[in-house]
C-alpha cells in the first residue's frame, strides 16, 4: 500500500485566529445565493436605481453591469438576485450565458423558474377563476389545490374558462393550453416540455390542443412576453432576467449574434412595462455591440463598470469574510490575522480581480494555519505565493 499520499478528513485547525474555519472559497466561483457582496458603491447604486425604478413604476428597465474577468460580475447578478428572490411580487430567473440565440436564454430562465414554480403560476391563475365562476374562494396556489385534491372544484367546471381568459391575456392560446396542462397529472410533464422548449412529439401537443411548436426565436420571444402578461394579470409587478456572460455572444456567427439581439430587442420592444433585464458583460464585447448594434444597445441605455479593487474595497471583503466564521467571543476584528501589508501585497499581485483575491486568501490562510503563523505578515505572503 502506498504512503505516498495523506488523504484524511480530519478538519484544519484555525481556533489559533478566532476562526472557526476557513471562510475563504477553494474554488472562488459565486455562491447560488451570495450572503457578502462587497463592490463599489456606484455599481450598487446603479442597481439599486434599475431595480427600484421598476418595482415603483411598473416600468421596464435594463442594465449592462460591465467587468473583466474575475471583477464580480457574476457575483453581482447572484447577490442581486438573491435580493429580489424574497419578494411575492416578481418572479426571478437566472441565465448563465446566453447560449446559441433567445431560444436559449428563454429555455434557461423557464428552467431556472422550475416545474413547481411554473405548476404554482398555473394554479394560481385557476385560483382567480375559480373566485369568479364557482363560489369558492381560493386564496393562492395551495388553495386552488386542496378544492381539486377534496373535489370541491372539477378542473371541468373552469379549465375552458381558465384557457379563454387566459388567451385573452396572452394573445397565445398554445401557451395558455400548456401552463393549464401544468396542473393535469398525466400531461404536466409534457406541458413543462413544451414550455421549456425542449420540444415533444406531435401527439403529445395534440393531446394538450397545441398546435405549434416552441423552436425557434420569435416562438421563445412570444412565450416569454406571455408569460409576462400572465404574471400582470395575476398582481405580480414583473420579471427580473439576470443574464450573465453576455460576452459569450461574441462566439456566435455574426448572422446568430445579429438574430440574438434582434430577439432581445424585439422582447424589451414588447414588454414596455413589467420587466427588468441585467446583463453582465466584459467591456469589450459590449463595447463592440454598442458600436455594431445600435437598435439594441439603445434599448438598454445604461452601463455600470465594476472596477478593480482598491485597498479599502480589500479590506472591507476580507473583514466580512472573516466575521462570518469569528468564534463570537473572539477580541479579534477587522483583517486579522491578516496584517494591511500583507493585504496590500495580496491588492498588488492580483492587480485587484476580486477572484484572485479570494483564491490566494483562501491558500495563504491554509497555509499559515497549518505552519502556526501567529500573524499572515506581507513577508509571509512573498514567500507563500
Amino acid at each position: 500500500m502506498s504512503d505516498a499520499f495523506t488523504i484524511t478528513d480530519e478538519q484544519q485547525d484555525y481556533s489559533q485566529y478566532d476562526l472557526n474555519a476557513n471562510p475563504f472559497p477553494y474554488s472562488p466561483v459565486p455562491a447560488e445565493d451570495p450572503e457578502i457582496y462587497c463592490g463599489q458603491q456606484h455599481v450598487s447604486d446603479k442597481i439599486s436605481s434599475t431595480v427600484s425604478s421598476m418595482l415603483s413604476t411598473g416600468k421596464s428597465k435594463h442594465l449592462v453591469v460591465t467587468g473583466k474577468y474575475g471583477n464580480g460580475k457574476s457575483h453581482t447578478l447572484k447577490y442581486t438576485r438573491s435580493l429580489l428572490r424574497g419578494r411575492d411580487d416578481v418572479v426571478v430567473g437566472y441565465v448563465a450565458q446566453p447560449g446559441e440565440g433567445f431560444l436559449d436564454i428563454y429555455h434557461e430562465f423557464v428552467y431556472d423558474l422550475g416545474f413547481n414554480r411554473l405548476q404554482e403560476l398555473a394554479y394560481e391563475f385557476l385560483a382567480s377563476v375559480a373566485r369568479d365562476v364557482t363560489d369558492t374562494n381560493p386564496i393562492g396556489a395551495s388553495g386552488m389545490e386542496s378544492l381539486i385534491d377534496e373535489g370541491d372544484v372539477l378542473l371541468s367546471e373552469i379549465v375552458p374558462e381558465a384557457i379563454r381568459r387566459l388567451s385573452d391575456v396572452t394573445k397565445f392560446a398554445d401557451f395558455a393550453r400548456a401552463i393549464i396542462h401544468m396542473v393535469y397529472e398525466d400531461t404536466n410533464l409534457y406541458a413543462w416540455q413544451w414550455l421549456t422548449a425542449e420540444g415533444i412529439r406531435y401527439e403529445q401537443r395534440k393531446e394538450m390542443e397545441i398546435h405549434s411548436a416552441l423552436d425557434d426565436d420569435t416562438m421563445g420571444v412570444r412565450a416569454f412576453t406571455a408569460l409576462k402578461n400572465m404574471l400582470l394579470e395575476l398582481g405580480y409587478t414583473g420579471i427580473f432576467v439576470f443574464v450573465d456572460e453576455f460576452e459569450s455572444i461574441a462566439r456566435l456567427s455574426p448572422k446568430d449574434e445579429q438574430a440574438t439581439l434582434n430577439s432581445i430587442r424585439h422582447l424589451m420592444d414588447q414588454n414596455s412595462s413589467g420587466l427588468c433585464m441585467l446583463f453582465g458583460c466584459a467591456p469589450e464585447v459590449w463595447q463592440d455591440v454598442m458600436s455594431e448594434y445600435h437598435a439594441f444597445s439603445e434599448r438598454i441605455g445604461e452601463e455600470v463598470a465594476l472596477k478593480p479593487l482598491t485597498s479599502e474595497n480589500l479590506y472591507e471583503l476580507v473583514r466580512d469574510y472573516l466575521d462570518q466564521e469569528r468564534v463570537s467571543s473572539a477580541d479579534n476584528e477587522g483583517i486579522e490575522p491578516f496584517s494591511e501589508e500583507a493585504l496590500d501585497l495580496i491588492l498588488q499581485t492580483s492587480q485587484g480581480n476580486i477572484r484572485q483575491v479570494l483564491s490566494m486568501c483562501s491558500r495563504i490562510l491554509d497555509d499559515a494555519a497549518e505552519s502556526k503563523e501567529n500573524k499572515i505578515t506581507a513577508a509571509w505572503v512573498e514567500e507563500t505565493i
